[in-house]
């Protein structure tokens, strides 16, 4: 009994993230991938539209951040706006299917002990309009950052917020955070 503890993980979608950005740090550490990364501008924007789309998913979005860390594009803000129309691209698509991903996960997660006393200190000391600003700045980060979008979708999903809304925001913040990585 105590063996078939061991392999269970607790949050293993999560910790999945965790190896695969892990992963990507290893494969964009090597300077083989860093010098032949630049050799793909062959393609076209296309690559950086595709690395767009992926820089939303989550076990995906480590390897696009890795991509844009290493390209170097000629124009670096038709590179950002290309990335930021994929990334739009895949965030409507994460959008419509956000309760299937890591819904379940966060949802455990929610139930901790530690989560629901975070919760109730959030709730006791701040606004309402704090909260919210304290939502929409979250979910900015996660779309922003390469980190997973589909908990960012999830929350605009319960805020019952409009497409092409979702679309703008979208664009913007993946735009931005394109940029930041393409300079880096």
């Amino acid at each position: 009994m105590r063996w078939k503890h061991l392999f269970l993980f607790r949050y293993p979608k999560l910790e999945l993230l965790i190896v695969m950005i892990i992963l990507a740090y290893i494969l964009f550490s090597n300077s083989y991938i860093q010098q032949h990364i630049p050799e793909l501008d062959g393609l076209g924007y296309i690559e950086i539209f595709i690395a767009g789309f992926l820089f939303s998913f989550g076990f995906l979005a480590p390897f696009a951040a890795g991509f844009f860390i290493t390209l170097n594009p000629e124009n670096i803000w038709l590179a950002a706006i290309i990335g930021g129309l994929g990334g739009v691209i895949s965030d409507l698509l994460v959008f419509k299917i956000a309760n299937i991903s890591f819904r379940d996960e966060f949802r455990r997660i929610e139930k901790t002990k530690m989560m629901k006393e975070f919760n109730a200190l959030i709730n006791k000391n701040l606004g309402h309009t704090i909260r919210t600003y304290l939502k929409y700045t979250f979910v900015g980060f996660l779309i922003a950052s390469p980190l997973p979008d589909e908990e960012a979708m999830i929350i605009l999903a319960a805020t019952k917020i409009k497409m092409w809304t979702i679309a703008l925001l979208s664009f913007i913040l993946h735009t931005i955070g394109i940029i930041i990585l393409l300079s880096i």
